[in-house]
């Protein structure tokens, strides 16, 4: 007898154009995935499109996440363009390393704003497919910085804590549906948003406080998405938060060798 045909998987990435979302992008769609690739920087979206260059497998949309009906039309298309939605990786997203006496109120809102909001309304916006579909997967990403105290991330850090009671909370509402909710938590990462925030002395006092004495590479967060995403490898996990930081939560005092 013929085995049935397996249905193709499909995940939305948003901030798909850079850092984090890119290489997530590019590890799903080695991986056999359909994905549709969103981002609010058209000319950085444009290139990737042209790049990927697989229709069938690929839809692209310019989108800002915290336009409600923007996303919410932007997650129906994705579904319609590639036959279904199975998982959704909310990747975009800004940072901020200002002290906390210094920090405007405007770009607190604003954070918040991208950090926070953005990623409810498409995780609900997709939640909604998944719930008709059976079931699915949301990886939000948070940050170390949402876990421990870090300098100068008082909107950054509050944000990204948002996240991780947030997809607590998903997890909790969701998992009647057959839906996953879970977080991963990096620690420093070579994107280029980090490249723009953090200073030569940003880098040193990280080296001081992660065991692994480097920052990661974008691919070795994706990897772990990858796994949350894929119902065959995490089918049982729900409301985690997993951090990636070479150890930086776990340490205690650190041998400066």
């Amino acid at each position: 007898m013929a085995k049935a045909a397996t249905r193709d998987r499909v995940t939305l990435v948003t901030g798909a154009a850079s850092g984090i979302g890119l290489a997530t992008v590019h590890r799903l769609l080695a991986a056999g995935w359909k994905v549709a690739a969103v981002d609010r920087d058209e000319t950085a979206l444009s290139s990737l499109a042209r790049e990927l260059g697989k229709p069938k497998r690929v839809f692209v949309s310019a989108l800002d996440v915290t336009d409600e009906a923007a996303a919410e039309k932007a997650v129906a298309m994705a579904g319609e363009a590639l036959g279904g939605l199975d998982g959704v990786v909310n990747s975009a997203g800004i940072a901020a390393d200002i002290h906390a006496l210094e920090t405007p109120v405007a770009l607190f809102r604003k954070v918040l704003d991208i950090n926070v909001v953005g990623t409810f309304i498409v995780a609900r916006a997709a939640a909604r497919l998944m719930k008709d579909r059976g079931g699915g997967a949301i990886v939000n990403i948070s940050s170390v910085s949402g876990l421990r105290g870090g300098k100068g991330r008082s909107a950054y850090g509050a944000s990204k804590g948002a996240v991780v009671v947030l997809t607590q909370v998903l997890a909790n509402d969701l998992a009647r549906y057959g839906i996953r909710v879970n977080a991963v938590a990096p620690g420093p990462v070579d994107t280029p948003m980090v490249k723009a925030v953090h200073t030569s002395a940003d880098r040193a006092l990280w080296m001081r406080h992660v065991p692994m004495r480097r920052y990661a590479e974008p691919d070795e967060i994706a990897s772990v998405i990858e796994f949350l995403l894929d119902g065959a490898r995490s089918s049982y996990v729900t409301g985690e938060i997993v951090a990636v930081d070479g150890g930086f939560r776990g340490a205690g005092l650190i041998a400066q060798e």
